[in-house]
């Protein structure tokens, strides 16, 4: 991002750099204390908080700062920030309430533990970065509205396909251009992948095998396009996206001919949406729409096509080496990459990927029992579908078929959780009543 990059050399030259703490250690954090410790002047990571104390020293010791202290206070957690010393601690709330930390980055994808740093962190004052989609995708909205009252900034990160899609949507309104879908391109998608025959692939790159099975199960473009719609007011065009699948190194540009041109010229707000096969892939595509003739014939000229849709891709996304741009985008200029803007628009809610049986607890994202699909929200809440940033750790009431989709009334949820406080304050403040509930009590009384 223009601007940012003089503005924290400025930070850098005045001697008060953007005091940041981070929350998971796995691949993609070790990739963000990599990039901040090494590259980014104006930035300076205080303090990692991972479950494996190990994991958050060898953060540090791969991005090249050594002597880190482990902490279990936040006095000692403050002394360490005053006196310029990495810390590391396994207590992720020390990090929240800390004096002396700007911003926290949230990098674990996990929904329940990642509502608790957030919130308090909020709580305290700090701004908040996310590289969890999932977390943003069950409870955003209601996150956002904490964030606002506490005056702080929260938001998706930059890098992650979601935020990549909101700067070029954000770019492509900046031309005068009505954005109307906003895209992904994936390169596989296989609801019944799992952690065993992802294994492989983890394992060369590093990486955790259920976050690689929720990339190729759908989970993860689920919770990614989810984000964007929540972000920009847009819809599904049908549970679980259209998703076409082309013929491998189909040019993006093209895109226009795989959706149904009525839908996306119909005035509506607009749909999100991904694509199997195209090029270039790993990266993001908008379609947009311009109503000014003299405009289309400029448009036309500049090979953006005849139109009435023309396409704008990004061939990339960066992930960790562009999350240091939210910090500084929220630290220094009050600025959002991506947030929720008001009620939700899509969830993503939970299907089964095998036959799931009475008495079993669901398993976490990504895993061996269910995946997601994006669903648009009202229509989530009255049929009273089960969250999927929800469904870890509940009980299944009794049997549910391969594909079918899971409701409230399937299962029995774990007593006393943050995330479903938080999913019953943001459908009360967003004015979404309850769904059936009679019917659900009548359900529960059967057992």
């Amino acid at each position: 991002m223009l601007l940012i990059d003089n503005a924290l050399k400025a930070r850098q030259a005045a001697g008060r750099p953007i005091r940041v703490g981070m929350v998971g250690a796995g691949f993609m954090g070790r990739g963000v204390a990599r990039q901040i410790c090494r590259y980014v002047p104006g930035m300076t990571l205080v303090a990692i908080a991972n479950r494996t104390l190990s994991q958050a020293r060898r953060a540090y010791d791969e991005a090249g700062e050594l002597g880190t202290q482990e902490v279990s206070s936040v006095a000692a957690l403050e002394r360490c920030i005053e006196l310029g010393q990495p810390a590391i601690t396994d207590d992720a709330l020390l990090l929240s309430r800390a004096g002396g930390l700007d911003v926290l980055i949230e990098v674990t994808g996990a929904v329940e533990h990642g509502a608790h740093v957030v919130l308090e962190a909020i709580r305290h004052g700090k701004h908040v970065v996310l590289l969890n989609a999932e977390l943003d995708g069950t409870a955003g909205s209601i996150l956002k509205v904490y964030a606002d009252r506490a005056g702080v900034v929260y938001t998706v990160s930059d890098g992650d396909q979601p935020g990549v899609t909101l700067n070029l949507a954000r770019f492509v309104l900046g031309l005068g251009v009505k954005p109307v879908l906003c895209g992904n391109i994936k390169g596989l998608h296989d609801p019944y992948r799992n952690p065993t025959t992802q294994e492989g692939f983890a394992r060369q790159w590093g990486q955790n095998p259920s976050m690689v099975t929720s990339f190729a199960d759908g989970s993860k473009i689920s919770f990614e396009q989810a984000v964007i719609a929540n972000a920009l007011g847009m819809d599904v065009a049908q549970r679980g996206m259209l998703g076409p699948t082309v013929a491998p190194g189909t040019p993006i540009s093209k895109a226009a001919e795989w959706y149904p041109q009525d839908l996306l010229l119909s005035g509506g707000p607009g749909i999100v949406d991904y694509v199997v096969g195209a090029e270039p892939g790993p990266g993001v595509f908008v379609l947009g729409t311009h109503d000014d003739p003299v405009q289309q014939h400029y448009l036309k000229l500049y090979k953006l096509g005849p139109g009435p849709l023309y396409c704008f891709y990004t061939p990339y996304h960066l992930c960790h080496f562009e999350t240091p741009n939210s910090v500084a985008r929220a630290a220094l200029f009050h600025d959002a990459a991506l947030a929720p803007q008001g009620a939700p628009r899509v969830e993503v809610v939970t299907a089964a990927k095998i036959d799931l049986k009475a008495g079993e607890t669901l398993d976490g994202i990504g895993h061996y029992m269910t995946y997601g699909l994006a669903e648009n929200y009202p229509l989530a809440r009255q049929q009273n579908l089960l969250p999927l940033g929800v469904a870890e750790g509940c009980m299944l009431r009794h049997d549910v078929p391969k594909d079918q989709v899971l409701t409230y009334a399937d299962v029995v949820v774990p007593e006393g959780r943050l995330i479903d406080q938080l999913r019953r304050e943001q459908d009360a403040y967003f004015g979404t009543p309850a769904p059936a509930a009679a019917a659900l009590a009548a359900e529960e009384s059967r057992y």
